[in-house]
């Protein structure tokens, strides 16, 4: 494949490339295009025909899998931490200058990267840039910010433990690749962990992680590709953020981490028992994965799923049971969760077990594939209805990613997977070792 559709890694620093244009009637009606500016900030843009929002989203290529045990949390921490101030504006002047256009603005920390993002209109977005440039590029970080934020983030820590659903997830985690280890770890931190950081560990992550190699800048919406790099070289040179020269750093790789199978739980006084069972699913890169994809949406990824028919509306053993499958650059997680009354607890395991058992040894059904295809596609273009949803879509395929695919291109892999493909995946993934998590009362 050649640069223009390859991660801008590969992209020679200083220049622009077209990535996608999508024409109906003869109209371009979405147009993606990729510059890499020469300190190796990537910026890549989807211009959009019929809207007037605006979406913008820093992806920075550092998440909690990046600290040490003494830094657990720090990435969160940080994230919190760049609303609090600059030179230029004050935290109450950064939220308000948001607020009074009429924009959304919010943050995310994931294991392999942060989200900074905003929506506004369109005539807005050059105020929505400068703002999220200066925070990234200039924040202060206090030694009072960070005693104040410290006690929000304990804050948090506490209502994640009491959320049964966040705490399972931790518990599968820990279980697949170790409570100690980066990506075993739990995003938030712990109590003590979060307790124990200084203002100067804080702020050398900072200064070492948002650099500009490590960074996208996606915007999407009713945009001009070469409007919004002048507003991003302009945001974005603060603290002399732009001024070396380097490439972009390239998408995580690692060796294939392997899943430790298991039991692991958690009391907590609760009505329901939350239950997760899980095996190694697939690496990000994995060309399997659309076939995977039907398979669980087959099986637990949809009202007409398997399990939801017999766990639910047949036997009326839980309200709440899906699948899910989420990847990493070496590894991944396939998993059924299941919500019930203690009492019906073995029985479904029983019944999940069985479900799985039988994909697992016979395949899905035709009916099942063109369902399964059906829900795919709808949900992904349905999905990209909106520009911020078309900015993550650039945003992370960049960072994260080796190359974009455009939206028809997923569609053809989607409509290419085959009975077979399914079940040759099907038999690998579900009859690998199991990971039993529950977390309910004693």
């Amino acid at each position: 494949m050649g640069v223009g559709r390859s991660s801008g890694y590969n992209q020679e620093p200083g220049t622009t490339v077209t990535l996608e244009q999508t024409e109906v009637n003869g109209a371009v009606t979405s147009l993606v295009r990729r510059t890499v500016h020469p300190s190796g900030l990537r910026i890549v843009t989807e211009q959009m025909a019929g809207v007037r929002s605006a979406a913008v989203g820093v992806f920075i290529g550092v998440g909690s899998r990046d600290e040490t045990a003494r830094q657990h949390g720090c990435s969160h921490f940080l994230e919190h931490l760049l609303f609090k101030g600059t030179p230029s504006r004050t935290a109450l002047e950064i939220s308000s200058s948001m607020d009074r256009v009429g924009g959304e603005f919010n943050a995310y920390t994931a294991k392999e990267y942060t989200c900074f993002h905003a929506r506004v209109l369109d005539v807005d977005l050059p105020l929505a840039i400068d703002v999220v440039g200066d925070m990234l590029t200039s924040s202060l970080i206090t030694a009072e910010d960070v005693e104040a934020e410290r006690d929000v983030i304990l804050d948090e820590i506490a209502m994640h433990d009491d959320d049964p659903d966040d705490v399972i997830h931790n518990l599968v985690a820990a279980q697949a690749w170790g409570a100690e280890t980066p990506l075993g770890r739990g995003i938030a931190g712990t109590e003590a962990s979060i307790t124990a950081l200084t203002r100067e560990e804080i702020n050398d992550f900072y200064q070492e992680h948002y650099v500009a190699p490590r960074m996208v800048v996606s915007v999407a919406g009713n945009v001009d590709h070469d409007e919004v790099v002048a507003m991003v070289e302009k945001a974005f040179s603060g603290s002399g953020f732009l001024t070396a020269s380097a490439a972009p750093v390239p998408p995580r790789e690692g060796s294939p981490l392997e899943v430790a199978a298991g039991e692991i739980s958690a009391q907590r006084p609760l009505e329901q028992v939350n239950v997760i069972l899980a095996r190694e699913g697939l690496q990000r890169g994995d060309d399997r994965r659309f076939a995977f994809e039907v398979v669980n949406t087959a099986v637990g990824g949809a009202t007409s799923s398997r399990l939801f028919q017999e766990v639910r509306e047949h036997r009326g053993l839980a309200y709440s049971v899906y699948s899910y499958a989420y990847s990493h650059a070496e590894t991944g997680l396939f998993g059924v969760q299941v919500g019930c009354l203690p009492a019906k607890l073995d029985e479904v395991l029983e019944v999940v077990r069985s479900e799985l058992a039988a994909v697992a040894r016979d395949g899905i059904t035709a009916e099942e594939l063109e369902l399964g295809k059906g829900q795919l596609r709808g949900g992904l273009v349905l999905g990209l209805e909106d520009s911020a949803s078309r900015m993550s879509r650039i945003g992370r395929a960049e960072l994260v990613h080796r190359e974009l695919y455009s939206i028809d291109e997923v569609l053809a892999r989607i409509d290419a997977v085959t009975l077979e493909d399914c079940r040759e995946v099907a038999a690998e993934i579900l009859t690998r070792p199991e990971i039993l998590a529950v977390v309910g009362p004693a």
